[in-house]
């Protein structure tokens, strides 16, 4: 009984586990060329850049927040189509070892460095009129998988 009362107890802290996006605060992204809104930590930097056939909005927040967003003009209206081509794209990597989970505008996949080395990513696909927006963890750093997937909560 006393063991049934501890693992009781153990289960419910981990399930009250403080989710990081629930103090994410809504952040606009309009007035650095995209009509969207993400959730990110108080006081995150973003940093636009025009690159000509595309924007790119970086997102970073300390070493746990770093989202990086692409619009261009879409191909298609059909997410499932740009979610495939982001698909084709991250398994010929040189790193990709599988997909964790997969949603209907996105996945969230690992990457093996070497042999000690895992790194976490994922790509959230928003088409809007006719534009598409490719989200992602930023360029730099590695990120465990919890804070990959508070970023792709962060992003939907």
């Amino acid at each position: 009984m006393r063991i049934f009362i501890i693992l009781f107890a153990l289960v419910t802290l981990y399930s009250c586990k403080n989710n990081p996006v629930d103090d994410y605060k809504a952040l606009s992204l309009l007035q650095y060329g995209m009509p969207v809104d993400v959730k990110a930590p108080e006081g995150a930097k973003v940093e636009a850049h025009d690159l000509g056939v595309m924007n790119d909005v970086v997102i970073t927040s300390g070493d746990d927040y770093n989202v990086q967003i692409y619009a261009s003009d879409a191909n298609t209206i059909e997410v499932s189509k740009v979610l495939a081509e982001q698909k084709e794209q991250v398994k010929a990597g040189p790193f990709f070892s599988k997909i964790l989970e997969e949603y209907e505008e996105g996945f969230i996949y690992e990457k093996k460095i070497d042999d000690t080395n895992l790194n976490y990513d994922f790509r959230y696909v928003k088409l809007m009129g006719d534009r598409e927006y490719i989200y992602q963890t930023g360029l730099f750093g590695t990120f465990t998988e919890d804070q990959v997937r508070a970023m792709y909560e962060s992003v939907q």
